[in-house]
């Protein structure tokens, strides 16, 4: 099938779930009375279309493209995953909201500019465990960042006393606040795999064009392991546990996009 046509279909359930999803906000008759399920039922097609497009993107004779735009549309369809799920568990629909039209603009820019990073067929299963547990990492610890966002906006309502409008689509503070500890505590898990796995069975991961993205790396792992340490130990919360997350996220996204987009796409267009 065309990829344009999968394309196109994965951003179009993308828009329908995210506007069923106001509509429900918005406590329109006819949508407030739908199960979350039929709500959420949209967005999940439009993932496995997002995953069709991926697999037709990505695989080929010569290897996996993991190229920037790829990585990117890749993370955010992981991303939209965690989210749906989250949504079906707790009330986090403003997530949903956020991130399916984010993950509908990476699409549309993984079809529209090429880029390339073709990991060959036949590379060694530690090469394979360190790019997948990365990818997973970045998604997690980016939807740790989003939640962390939506944290400080909740903190600063509170404080204001202010209405809390659209904000009302997502759980009490406590409940926001061990969301954002879970997220954390997995990306910190699959990110401390990716870093073994890279120092130990990689010969190049100090590479000149690979140090600043190592080092980084390292930066983010331990800004997530102090957290991580300051708030089982100490009771770090609110504003401290969010500092850190964007801190350590930032970090992290230098290390994976910066690199990438100024390999694959500035240098690769001159």
């Amino acid at each position: 099938m065309n990829n344009l046509f999968i394309a196109i279909s994965s951003i179009s359930l993308y828009l329908i779930s995210t506007v069923l999803f106001m509509l429900r906000y918005r406590q329109v008759e006819v949508i407030r009375h739908f199960h979350i399920s039929v709500i959420v039922l949209p967005g999940v097609l439009g993932l496995l279309a997002h995953i069709w497009l991926l697999e037709s993107e990505m695989l080929s004779p010569i290897g996996i493209n993991l190229g920037f735009f790829n990585a990117l549309s890749l993370i955010t369809a992981c991303i939209t995953l965690f989210t749906l799920v989250a949504t079906l568990r707790h009330p986090t629909e403003l997530l949903c909201i956020i991130m399916m039209p984010i993950a509908a603009a990476a699409i549309t820019l993984d079809i529209s500019i090429t880029s390339s990073h073709v990991l060959a067929p036949g590379s060694s299963n530690a090469l394979i465990v360190h790019v997948l547990t990365s990818l997973i990492a970045y998604s997690v610890l980016g939807l740790a960042a989003l939640h962390a966002i939506m944290l400080s906006i909740q903190n600063s309502n509170l404080h204001s006393h202010q209405p809390y409008g659209i904000l009302k689509l997502l759980p009490p503070l406590k409940t926001m606040e061990s969301l954002l500890f879970e997220a954390i505590s997995v990306g910190f898990i699959l990110l401390s795999i990716s870093l073994i796995t890279g120092l130990l069975f990689l010969d190049n991961m100090f590479a000149q064009h690979l140090v600043h993205k190592t080092v980084l790396s390292i930066i983010a792992w331990l800004v997530f392991a102090i957290l991580l340490g300051g708030r089982y130990f100490i009771g770090w919360r609110g504003k401290q546990a969010i500092r850190w997350t964007l801190g350590g996220f930032i970090s992290l996204m230098l290390a994976y996009f910066g690199s990438k987009f100024v390999l694959e796409v500035i240098l690769a267009s001159h």
